[in-house]
């Protein structure tokens, strides 16, 4: 039986737009995921009333649902509460869990909280955090796939005009050593598919979602994955659909691309159109 996964990121409650949150919902309901993941950015400024409205969604979506805190998610704007207690609004609304994990026999969905009040923009993979994950990847059968869900990417495109996290690249070499497979992320609200670039790199794949309802879309559309996790028929295949939204605040399925893996990581990627072009209303 395969496993089913949707990834959304950057919702950005305060700086939503609210026509694209029932069709946003419709979406994720009709695909039926066994789980979702939101990596962080549920909120624009951690205002309670936004952590509210992100609460009344999230309560909305059927099947279990695994967030982690994105830096807009601190009160960067208010010292004291950045520094003494910058989770309190995200606690009290969204999770006491900071680090939350979603085990199945087939899936293992770790989430680490890249945050800290001190690199608030940056992020910050704590040697705590990374082993804490790394616990997670290295229980459990040897053939369940173990995704990372993070705000902060691992690494950053070229021209991205971000810095990098602090402990990236020790991070995703421990995680990889770990048997981490694929991490989700968000941050740069640019999506992207990164397969490993050589053998001598991470045996990771890398998946950035855009925003799935921010105005804030720096020119790509509102988007989210649905990630399809091989059957017994089709084990190690993995398929990861990216759904858009259009201007008749519909989500509909633009691109596809299947990795295989294997005893040596992932196999290239081939891209092909969406195998259910289906308009999500």
């Amino acid at each position: 039986m395969s496993t089913r996964l949707i990834h959304i990121s950057d919702l950005h409650f305060g700086r939503d737009r609210p026509e694209l949150m029932r069709p946003l919902l419709a979406a994720l309901n009709d695909l039926a995921p066994d789980v979702v993941a939101i990596s962080g950015d549920l909120t624009q400024r951690a205002r309670a009333s936004q952590f509210r409205a992100a609460r009344t969604f999230i309560d909305h979506i059927e099947a279990p649902v695994l967030c982690v805190p994105g830096n807009h998610d601190l009160p960067v704007h208010r010292p004291f509460r950045r520094f003494f207690r910058p989770f309190s609004n995200y606690r009290k609304h969204i999770s006491p869990d900071l680090s939350p994990a979603w085990l199945s026999p087939d899936l293992a969905l770790i989430g680490i909280n890249t945050m800290s009040p001190w690199r608030w923009q940056t992020g910050w993979a704590t040697r705590r955090e990374i082993r804490e994950a790394v616990g997670h990847c290295t229980t459990g059968p040897a053939s369940r796939l173990n995704v990372i869900v993070a705000h902060h990417p691992f690494e950053l495109p070229k021209g991205s005009g971000k810095r990098e996290m602090v402990n990236a690249e020790w991070g995703l070499t421990r995680l990889a050593e770990a048997g981490a497979d694929i991490i989700l992320s968000g941050h740069l609200h640019r999506w992207r598919v990164v397969e490993p670039p050589g053998p001598n790199a991470p045996p990771i794949l890398q998946i950035h979602c855009g925003t799935g309802l921010s105005t804030r879309q720096r020119g790509e559309p509102n988007d989210f994955a649905l990630i399809d996790i091989g059957s017994a028929e089709t084990e190690g295949e993995v398929t990861i659909t990216r759904y858009v939204a259009e201007d008749d605040a519909t989500f509909h399925a633009l691109t596809c691309h299947r990795f295989q893996r294997g005893a040596e990581g992932w196999a290239a990627p081939r891209a092909h159109p969406p195998r259910d072009p289906v308009l999500l209303a």
